[in-house]
């Protein structure tokens, strides 16, 4: 019998355990692999809800078996996928620090009062009723003019900064790190996934690149005209695009996406039902419905609530009434508190202390204007120019049209749109009409009202408030807002 040598053995052992420690660090990458949620809490009920039905549906022996190609979520994108308690919208930091802070910025008086008054109100939370309104018609306003790549440039400026009321964390960072598991869960089981926000379409594609492997044309959001930079007053149906030009914002409002809105761009923009909603608010619910009601497969809604008051700056008492409320519409929901190991990552700290007044203090002045301007001849002279409209004042109002006493809508909203129509083409030789949808909050009811905003120039304040008493009556309002600008206006001719 040929013997072996103690070399031999032990080449032989060593090769053996190279082996075994081989095979054991291939075992712990499998599961690795098969634990998605380091996140996560592995008893959370949501999260147990959403496997359990992950599983079942992309089984195809399972009756609840969905198609890869109808496996579709939507997610909205403040407070479900990222942070907005800092101390507000992100979007409402960057229209604050655009109007009062940007040197490339020249706000007019209304843009003025709007920044400040999302400077002031932040850290109390005591905006006005129609906040978001006005937040949407001078974000439009003011980045007019920039084209999608200014545009994305500004929005990346702002993303890293430092987030305020933390410490370890920009803006650009400032995700739900157990939600980003979430999307990637879903998307390695076939899913695709879609963003559903009230935010602008164009900060979350910025926002989002990078962070999460979501298409530009799966982001769905609030929506300004867009149009040709040499298009000037042609519709776009008479104009032909050039080489050489591009794109540009307008300061038209299209949509203002919450509450159904939400379910009218996802039913245009992607043409199915999803299967799978993710939200944080009240603004979520008509999406959720959408998604859970008559759905020809089965369905699930989640509802994150704010109850972390440790690691970021959520109302525990707020959120348990929330999660009563959720539960009972069918909703499953998400508890910050409860269900995550972390939220924006261990590094990242609470610091409860607010640099906001400070980093946003301002002593800006409107831009000039023709009223600015003393008038050439006497006194009188200026006050009759001024009572038979001389155009430095551009008049804006916001007619809401759901009645006063019952919050319903006094018409449909072409109803609507003709009265107002018939109204001010009585008391004014022109007008600019814009849809919009306002929402406020009273006694923790979100209401929603559809809108129209109104431009009026070369007018008096007589002719205004007496079209306001014809549309207060009509339309069975409280009051309508007026704003009165100061304003500038060219009517250009090329050459």
């Amino acid at each position: 019998m040929k013997k072996t040598s103690l070399a031999a053995l032990l080449i032989a052992l060593v090769l053996a355990l190279t082996s075994v420690c081989g095979f054991a660090e291939e075992a712990a990458e499998s599961v690795a692999a098969e634990q998605p949620f380091e996140q996560w809490n592995e008893d959370a009920p949501a999260l147990n809800a959403l496997i359990e039905y992950v599983e079942a549906v992309t089984d195809p022996d399972s009756p609840d078996f969905i198609p890869e190609m109808d496996r579709i979520a939507t997610f909205d994108m403040d407070g479900t996928l990222m942070g907005e308690l800092y101390p507000t919208y992100l979007e409402y930091y960057m229209l604050a620090w655009r109007i009062l802070k940007d040197p490339d910025c020249q706000p007019d008086a209304a843009m003025l009062e709007v920044g400040r008054t999302l400077r002031d109100c932040a850290l109390d939370n005591s905006f006005p009723s129609d906040m978001a309104m006005q937040h949407a018609v001078q974000a439009a306003r003011a980045y007019s003019g920039m084209t999608l790549n200014e545009f994305s440039d500004f929005v990346t400026r702002i993303l890293v900064r430092d987030v305020d009321g933390f410490e370890g964390m920009t803006y650009g960072e400032c995700f739900y790190l157990p939600m980003v598991e979430v999307v990637e869960y879903l998307q390695d089981n076939g899913f695709t996934c879609y963003v559903c926000s009230g935010s602008d379409r164009f900060i979350c594609r910025t926002f989002i690149e990078g962070m999460l492997e979501i298409p530009y044309n799966n982001i769905i959001g609030m929506d300004v005209q867009l149009e040709a930079t040499e298009q000037g007053d042609e519709e776009a149906l008479d104009h032909t695009f050039s080489i050489g030009e591009d794109v540009v914002r307008t300061d038209k409002l299209l949509i203002k996406n919450l509450k159904t809105n939400k379910v009218l761009q996802i039913a245009q923009e992607i043409g199915q039902r999803p299967v799978l909603s993710f939200g944080n608010s009240s603004g979520d619910t008509s999406m959720h419905n959408y998604v859970i009601s008559n759905n020809p497969y089965r369905s699930a809604a989640f509802m994150l609530i704010a109850d972390d008051d440790v690691r970021d700056y959520g109302n525990p008492e707020k959120a348990a009434g929330l999660r009563e409320k959720w539960e009972a519409a069918g909703y499953n929901v998400i508890s910050m508190a409860n269900d995550w190991k972390t939220i924006y990552g261990e590094e990242v700290k609470k610091t409860g202390e607010f640099h906001w007044m400070e980093e946003l203090a301002e002593d800006r002045e409107p831009v000039e204007t023709l009223s600015q301007v003393e008038p050439e001849g006497d006194a009188d002279e200026a006050e009759s120019a001024e009572a038979e409209g001389d155009g430095s004042v551009q008049y804006v109002m916001y007619l809401g049209t759901n009645d006063k006493d019952t919050n319903k809508p006094v018409f449909t909203q072409h109803e609507a749109m003709e009265r107002a129509k018939e109204i001010l083409i009585k008391h004014f030789g022109g007008y600019t009409i814009q849809e919009a949808n306002g929402g406020w909050i009273d006694d923790g009811t979100e209401y929603q009202e559809y809108t129209l905003v109104i431009y009026l120039s070369d007018t008096t304040e007589e002719q205004i408030h007496a079209a306001a008493d014809e549309l207060i009556s009509v339309f069975n309002q409280s009051s309508v807002l007026i704003q009165a600008n100061p304003t500038t206006t060219e009517f250009y001719s090329a050459e």
